[in-house]
């Protein structure tokens, strides 16, 4: 079950708007077999251009559905968000299926399932400026897992780079976006 917290900035949460968000940021419930206990937080913002913001981000155990998107319309930017986590959510469940049937059987891929949804995934602030001094410190524990999985991870966090436990070699490893679209590995020794 999703609880809601819906925050505006420079404007006032109505009822209609909360009801509006509670709604469609709902529907990604239908992804989970057992809904999870979960706060969505959702942030509006809108700005002098007359266009708003709208930013949603459900900390599930293990893993972290983050989207923004600003358009002319709150309501249309609610409706664009909901859209990405869709998108997110059916991107990574397909995945998951996929990899799981050619490498397992039916009763490992459940297994396999819920234990993918058990990695710890960090979140980064993207508008922070990068500078010299270190102004956010984070904690993770890395669960092991193998770089399509960290890749899948990153994606759905929308980050250019992922650190985890490589199960083949139980080493520290970095996944990262290359400028071309691609993906490259950094593995420690």
């Amino acid at each position: 079950m999703l609880r809601y917290n819906v925050r505006g900035e420079n404007i006032e949460v109505t009822q209609a708007i909360r009801e509006y968000v509670e709604k469609k940021v709902g529907k990604i419930e239908k992804y989970f077999n057992d809904v999870p206990e979960a706060n969505a937080h959702v942030n509006l913002k809108t700005y002098s251009d007359k266009t708003a913001k709208v930013e949603v981000t459900i900390p599930l155990p293990y893993v972290v559905l983050r989207a923004e998107e600003t358009s002319p319309d709150l309501y249309g930017s609610i409706d664009l968000v909901v859209d990405k986590l869709e998108r997110q959510m059916r991107k990574y469940k397909t995945k998951i299926n996929r990899k799981n049937r050619r490498s397992q059987g039916v009763v490992a891929h459940q297994q396999a399932e819920s234990d993918l949804w058990a990695e710890l995934n960090i979140e980064s602030d993207d508008e922070e400026e990068l500078s010299t001094s270190i102004v956010r410190t984070k904690r993770l524990s890395l669960k092991p897992m193998d770089a399509e999985e960290a890749v899948l991870q990153m994606d759905m966090l929308g980050h250019n780079f992922f650190i985890f436990e490589d199960a083949d070699t139980n080493g520290t490893s970095i996944v990262y976006k290359r400028k071309d679209g691609k993906y490259g590995l950094i593995e420690t020794d």
